[in-house]
């Protein structure tokens, strides 16, 4: 098999481009813009990022191997007098999308896309496993799933790969187009449409106008699109497109159906899924309704892939929680869910519900930050989750954050045990102090309020 890398030609054919000392090239198949990372015979490509300025670490790129480096043309008098092959070009973060470009077309590999407002690395992750029963597969790192990162995921795939799981994120208008243009996706999939980044996509019809970018290049490509018959503005969206797989945990007429039979005790799904009159059941190692979602959304993209019921099932045993993603862990007279990665609207709801489908302890208490990124109706959205968290009879809620006291507000005179804190010291405290005998224990909020902090806290009382 012919290795992949990227030529003079190439380098020539970015945009703006400008190539000193070629006589000296040689083709290269690794590209990286972390110094640390570098091995010998690399392309290193110096971005200025928010904090940090790749040009100050062109030179200790080069002392551990890069033959040739990428950098601003702005910056070249810094770097005349390097003997290796350098390239200089009006702004290196586009460069390394070019370069990603370039590699797309070059790679034989599987490609698919995952987007949507919640689940898209749990699913990304649970769909990586299920495929590796049958295919050799890459994936994106963690949630490296930006402007940045999709080229560096596509650019980590090699000719070795058969399927790569590439995570598209976004919370600008325009980022999924700019992502999915690069990745061109076989195929397809969009979780869902919720209520995420409305500061700067406004609603939900926004959160949809952007994220939809990823099917119509998926289209655009002659890729498949996979959609969630579940979730109605996808459903009416994908209307739109020819090739498409349709999966639901509700919808008859979905190409991939699944039911959730029963939950265990400690709130985890067993799921039938039926495709193509085959009848399957699956007992799932994660939590909650919405890693159901996930798998039946993974299983609909494995089974239209070919694997089959037994390459699944063993898939799903190498399944782990996700990091601070709904992680359920268990101590001697309680449980905690630590879901401190982030938050919103949709996914606060899906969190409440696992509280209270758990059944191995009888109190339910929920320790909340704010949610971010929500707009103007910011207030309107976390007093609105009082509603949810009476539905699902959580006995305790503690709040943090000046966008939770409207929920704290929301909360009084419930008959619901409820204290907000003002600062994070006295939460500390109150938590280090506080025995939580015979409950379950949610952490959550946004990204911002570190609340993975609060879940430290409580760890460290428990272990001692």
């Amino acid at each position: 098999m012919k290795k992949i890398s990227l030529t003079l030609n190439d380098l020539f054919n970015i945009p703006t481009a400008e190539i000193f000392n070629p006589d000296n090239f040689k083709p290269v198949s690794k590209v990286f813009i972390d110094s640390r990372n570098v091995v010998k015979n690399s392309l290193f490509v110096a971005i200025k990022g928010e904090k940090l300025d790749g040009h100050k670490f062109v030179e200790e790129a080069i002392n551990k191997g890069a033959s040739v480096v990428i950098i601003n043309k702005k910056n070249i008098k810094e770097f005349s007098g390097l003997e290796i092959p350098f390239v200089t070009v009006k702004d290196t973060t586009e460069a390394l999308g070019n370069l990603a470009r370039v590699w797309r077309k070059k790679i034989r590999t599987k490609v698919i896309g995952i987007s949507g407002s919640n689940g898209k690395t749990s699913t990304k992750e649970m769909l990586a496993s299920l495929l590796s029963q049958k295919y050799s597969v890459n994936k994106t790192i963690a949630n490296n799933n930006n402007h940045i990162g999709v080229p560096l995921t596509i650019l980590s795939t090699n000719e070795k790969h058969d399927v790569l799981v590439a995570e598209i994120g976004t919370n600008h208008f325009g980022e999924t187009k700019y992502s999915a243009s690069i990745a061109q996706p076989d195929y397809a999939l969009i979780t869902n449409i919720g209520d995420s980044h409305l500061e700067f996509l406004k609603n939900r019809k926004g959160v949809l106008e952007e994220k939809s970018a990823l099917f119509e290049e998926a289209a655009n490509a002659g890729g498949t699109v996979v959609v969630n018959y579940d979730d109605k503005l996808l459903k009416d969206f994908s209307k739109r497109f020819k090739n498409q797989i349709s999966y639901s945990l509700k919808n008859s007429q979905a190409d991939v159906k699944g039911t959730i039979t029963v939950y265990t005790n400690d709130g985890r799904p067993i799921v039938n899924v039926e495709f193509k009159k085959q009848k399957m059941n699956f007992k799932l190692p994660v939590h909650g309704e919405n890693s159901a979602k996930n798998f039946i959304s993974a299983a609909a993209i494995g089974l239209t892939l070919g694997l089959t019921k037994n390459q699944i099932a063993d898939g799903l045993k190498k399944v782990k929680p996700v990091d601070k993603r709904l992680h359920v862990k268990s101590y001697k007279n309680f449980s905690l869910i630590d879901d401190t990665y982030n938050a919103n609207p949709e996914s606060m709801k899906t969190a409440f519900n696992l509280l209270a489908k758990i059944k191995t302890f009888r109190n339910k208490t929920a320790i909340l930050g704010d949610m971010f990124e929500l707009g103007k109706d910011s207030a309107m959205f976390h007093k609105n989750l009082a509603d949810e968290i009476i539905k699902n009879k959580i006995s305790s809620v503690f709040t943090i954050g000046s966008s939770m006291k409207n929920l704290y507000t929301a909360l009084k005179n419930k008959n619901i045990e409820t204290k907000h804190f003002a600062n994070r010291e006295t939460l500390k405290l109150f938590l280090s102090e506080k025995d939580f005998p015979n409950t379950v224990v949610l952490v959550k909020g946004s990204r911002g309020m570190k609340m993975e902090e609060f879940v430290q806290v409580i760890e460290t009382k428990a272990n001692d």
